[in-house]
């Protein structure tokens, strides 16, 4: 994916939903087995599933691996904001 406005990039890969490739992170806000909440140079990023750990994290270089089954990613608003409509599927 491209540069973003900070000049940080930002991408994800996705193996056979179990392995996802996160680079552009900035922190990581929550975790447990079925959500993992990352801040990216994107937005805030929501992966929801079963069994999810954090096998890597590097924030200095803007690394994180997250395995186990992965069945939603969703973003949100770098400000962290929602729409009326993403507060339904909650």
């Amino acid at each position: 994916m491209g540069e973003l406005q900070n000049g940080k990039k930002h991408s994800l890969m996705l193996d056979n939903r179990q392995k996802l490739v996160i680079t552009g992170a900035e922190d990581v806000n929550g975790f447990n087995e079925e959500t993992v909440t990352v801040k990216t140079t994107a937005g805030t990023l929501v992966i929801k599933g079963s069994g999810l750990h954090i096998d890597r994290l590097n924030l200095e270089t803007g690394d994180v691996t997250v395995e186990g089954k992965i069945n939603a990613m969703q973003y949100f608003g770098s400000d962290g904001s929602r729409s009326r409509f993403s507060k339904l599927f909650r």
